[in-house]
């Protein structure tokens, strides 16, 4: 029964994911009006990508399980300061927000990688992976249209509010 529970958290937290990759550039581009800024802001969220292998040395050497639960409640209480993001002069917010955001994912999919190979059963390990990647995959056909009707209609604070939210749920 604890897959059930897990991929729950896979699917909230993927939702809330894909719906602030989508409105962190379409933010940028409506605060400036540049689109070199809103490319930016993809830049921000996938350098730390870069790192992914130094980052990923963190989820080797602690327990994966907390270290996965603290990266979501970190990730729940930083989203929340975007609300503050409301004119040009404070994207840098957001580009530090997303920056973060993404050595975040960074370190948080590792650990997740290696947690799921010691607990699921090594016969399981396919079936899981499919249903895990299925369920992530899934969330980026819905997301995208919440998160556009969402910041048309309210901006981005709520959408980053819906993100912290599905970060603490996953947690």
């Amino acid at each position: 029964m604890r897959w059930y529970w897990y991929l729950t958290g896979v699917v909230v937290s993927g939702f809330g994911t894909t719906a602030m990759w989508l409105v962190s550039g379409i933010w940028v581009k409506s605060l400036t009006g540049s689109d070199s800024l809103a490319a930016l802001a993809s830049f921000a969220l996938w350098a730390p990508v870069l790192l992914g292998p130094l980052l990923g040395t963190l989820a080797d050497r602690v327990r994966r399980r907390p270290l996965l639960v603290v990266l979501n409640l970190a990730m729940a209480c930083l989203l929340p300061l975007l609300l503050w993001v409301e004119s040009a002069d404070r994207v840098w917010l957001l580009f530090a927000v997303l920056v973060l955001y993404g050595a975040q994912g960074s370190v948080h999919d590792a650990a997740e990688q290696a947690l799921m190979a010691s607990v699921v059963d090594e016969d399981r390990l396919g079936t899981f992976n499919g249903l895990r990647m299925t369920a992530n995959e899934s969330m980026k056909l819905i997301a995208p249209l919440v998160a556009a009707g969402l910041f048309a209609a309210y901006g981005g604070g709520p959408v980053a509010l819906l993100d912290a939210v599905t970060f603490a749920v996953a947690a």
